[in-house]
């Protein structure tokens, strides 16, 4: 099976409150077809520095639930070492979810490059305030 490009990201969450409206956000992408969830996986850290990864069937029902409308494919892609050392970063008290995405949308534009022997040469996110204050400086300078 050919994949398109795979992302991943990890998104802390302080004093281990996670707020359930970026779960119908994802369903949202993944409905549209735009991504495929590969993996996500939580790692909390307690207030003693203790780190536990929990994956979504080690979840209470009421816990699972906000996610069972989430369809995802492949599990286990990160392994206990990635877990451990994220977690290590984390503040005490806090959890992190970390989230592998298959971008569904750029599949075809990725299998073109491959065929064509283009190479990723440089790739990278511009952060959100970054981008935003450009665009913002850029409608400014039109007036």
């Amino acid at each position: 099976m050919e994949i398109g490009p795979v992302e991943y990201i990890v998104i802390g969450f302080p004093g281990n409150r996670f707020k359930g409206e970026i779960v119908p956000a994802l369903a949202e992408l993944i409905e549209s077809g735009l991504i495929r969830i590969l993996d996500l996986v939580f790692v909390k850290k307690g207030q003693d520095g203790m780190v536990e990864a929990i994956e979504l069937s080690d979840l209470s029902r009421d816990e699972e639930a906000p996610f069972s409308s989430l369809k995802y494919e492949v599990r286990g892609l990160f392994n206990e070492e990635d877990l451990q050392l994220i977690g290590k970063d984390l503040p005490n008290n806090s959890s992190a979810g970390l989230l592998v995405w298959e971008n569904l949308w750029a599949s075809r534009f990725a299998k073109a490059v491959r065929n064509a022997d283009g190479q990723l040469i440089a790739y990278d996110r511009i952060p959100h305030e970054i981008a935003q204050a450009a665009i913002d400086f850029a409608a400014a300078e039109k007036m």
